[in-house]
């Protein structure tokens, strides 16, 4: 089941922090994709972050996976939680606001809770669970818009494409419990992006042409930051908020994350979200704090 701690104040400003990368990568990638093509966005991404992880991993002389099934598994765990969900919601950000994706990519935790209860024998889908999923999908309607359902066009299909990769973060969250649960860490963050960068490459060069470093400074300045900050600095802060503060905590983080997005996405990009994204957020929120519990447990 998942831990829900005690948080610390150092828990609380570390949990903060990484909701802030993953906040910001939102603006980031859009500012990215004025220069770049979308899979382009993604090898830089999962290049740049690998080489990083696996310096951590020589830095801390962690062990090195050996077997094929492991790097078979690694391959996998790319593709699910970096590949697909990367490039989907990097093309979704090309018609839709970055801020309207970062309240799409909160159903991450709804679609794990959905299922851990299928695939874990651990993660049983109990009545407030059942709830909080429920409220959670009613305010992914509410958020996309009735009427977009209805007229599907491309604004909808990037919307429905940025919900499939949530759904695949939430298929390799399963994967990971039950492939990699061995594996250090940051070895296994290494390894899973090294896989996606054995992909992403040359996909990005058959469909892209040949990556460059020859950009404008702010698409440099963006590709460092989604590529180095929220990605593999990410990666090691999440980690060690997992350790501290368990994966009941990480629902914050998940909550916290929209808001930082929709004011870097206002600030940055100029975007002004519909009152039906605004509404759908806050349904969403109320959601995941079912599926959280703690002031459900408070009320009593």
């Amino acid at each position: 089941m998942n831990e829900q701690k005690h948080l610390s104040g150092r828990a609380w400003v570390e949990l903060i922090l990484l909701a802030a990368f993953w906040g910001g990568s939102f603006l980031s990638i859009r500012v990215a994709l004025d220069e770049i093509g979308f899979l382009t966005s993604v090898a830089h991404r999962v290049f740049w972050a690998a080489i990083v992880l696996w310096g951590v991993v020589v830095v801390r002389r962690l062990p090195l996976p050996r077997g094929f099934a492991i790097w078979g598994a690694f391959l996998i765990m790319g593709l699910l939680n970096n590949i697909v969900p990367f490039s989907l919601m990097a093309w979704g950000q090309l018609h839709i606001e970055s801020g309207l994706t970062s309240i799409l990519n909160a159903t991450t935790a709804i679609f794990g809770v959905l299922l851990a209860a299928l695939f874990l024998a651990d993660e049983r889908l109990n009545a407030r669970r059942a709830i909080g999923v429920t409220v959670g999908f009613i305010g992914v309607a509410i958020a996309i818009g009735i009427e977009n359902l209805r007229n599907f066009d491309l604004r909808s299909i990037a919307q429905m494409a940025v919900l499939a990769g949530t759904l695949s973060y939430a298929i390799a969250a399963v994967w990971a419990r039950k492939m990699l649960s061995s594996v250090a860490p940051e070895v296994a963050a290494a390894g899973m992006l090294t896989g996606s960068a054995i992909v992403a490459l040359p996909v990005a060069v058959l469909f892209e042409g040949k990556p460059t470093l020859a950009l404008q400074a702010d698409t440099l300045i963006a590709i460092g930051y989604y590529a180095l900050v929220a990605t593999a600095l990410a990666y090691l802060l999440y980690y060690r908020v997992l350790a501290s503060a368990g994966s009941g905590n990480l629902m914050l983080c998940t909550l916290l994350i929209p808001p930082i997005a929709i004011v870097l996405g206002a600030w940055g990009l100029n975007e002004a979200l519909s009152t039906n994204a605004f509404l759908g957020f806050a349904v969403i929120a109320l959601g995941l704090i079912i599926l959280d519990g703690r002031i459900l447990r408070i009320l009593k």
